[in-house]
């Protein structure tokens, strides 16, 4: 299945409505319906069903809880008002930006949820503020281990593997929204660092695993779509080596023959908090079928790989 096939197929299933908890699978959704309406000509049409849809977050009909995973919904509403000319999203965005709290116990889960909120804000703005701080949360992190790989977080420290994907998907917002601060070359060096790592840890099937590092664990679809997603927008955009092309690829091919033309997936994990235990983590159930948070991310994967191609 091609990336463009695949795109239009996530696209009429995930990304029609705002889940009952308001939490970032939608608007990753959202995001990448406008993506690839963008590509395809169709961004006027795409751009009014989205604006119907997050009209109530939009109004203030409904707001956006105080917790990271709710406010990163908020991640379409820059691209959205490019469209629509909507003065209220911009508010949105900035707003969410600014109620953004880092975890202290360093999760991965906050690396996307502040790369696709302080990096667009910065964007938005022109306000260094948001980037320095960005910057430092991110190379403040202290999970990182000597083999490359992140911790879950310090009261979890497993290498779990849509953490993983979290933290490079979002370094790659921060390096995509802000292409120029004073510490950008500490986070690609960091960023190259980790995805060597996992590009060493990548099955023959293209996939990555619910626990990154052992390979007999299964192979989870959305950590693979962010984690290919991540890869393929790094070479786009220049900071990693042609030397991940072939990484990249190998993602796509194990994505595409895991998801179907209904927008039906294979194997992606339950939502997760920290776990207490490594066995937790190998045990941790997945879905096979409709999965708003896989769906949301294997659309984004595929409009990239478009992108690029």
């Amino acid at each position: 299945m091609t990336a463009a096939v695949a795109a239009r197929n996530l696209a009429a299933v995930y990304g029609h409505a705002l889940d009952k908890y308001l939490t970032y699978p939608s608007g990753v959704a959202l995001l990448g319906r406008l993506r690839l309406a963008a590509l395809e000509g169709n961004a006027d049409d795409v751009a009014a069903d989205v604006a119907r849809v997050v009209e109530p977050i939009v109004s203030g009909e409904s707001r956006l809880p105080d917790a990271a995973p709710c406010l990163a919904t908020a991640c379409f509403a820059d691209e959205l008002a490019e469209v629509t000319g909507d003065a209220r999203l911009p508010t949105l965005l900035v707003e969410s930006a600014n109620r953004f709290e880092w975890d202290p116990d360093v999760r991965v889960e906050d690396f996307f949820f502040a790369g696709t909120l302080l990096g667009r804000a910065a964007k938005l703005t022109g306000d260094v503020a948001f980037a320095d701080k960005l910057f430092d949360l991110l190379l403040s992190a202290d999970t990182l281990q000597p083999n490359g790989l992140y911790w879950h977080c310090h009261a979890s420290p497993f290498f779990w593997g849509r953490g993983n994907a979290f933290a490079a998907l979002g370094i790659a917002e921060a390096l995509s929204h802000v292409p120029e601060h004073r510490r950008r070359d500490e986070l690609i060096e960091r960023n190259v660092r980790h995805l060597t790592a996992l590009m060493d840890l990548q099955h023959a099937s293209g996939m990555w695993h619910q626990v990154i590092d052992d390979q007999s664990t299964y192979p989870e679809h959305s950590g693979t779509t962010m984690l290919g997603h991540a890869i393929t927008r790094g070479l786009r955009q220049g900071w990693l080596p042609d030397s991940f092309a072939a990484c990249a690829a190998r993602a796509w091919d194990g994505v595409a023959e895991r998801t179907s033309s209904e927008g039906d997936l294979e194997h992606v994990c339950v939502g997760t908090g920290p776990l207490e235990t490594l066995a937790e983590y190998v045990d941790r159930p997945s879905t096979d079928g409709f999965d708003e948070r896989g769906g949301a991310m294997a659309l984004q994967f595929a409009v990239e790989r478009m992108v690029a191609d």
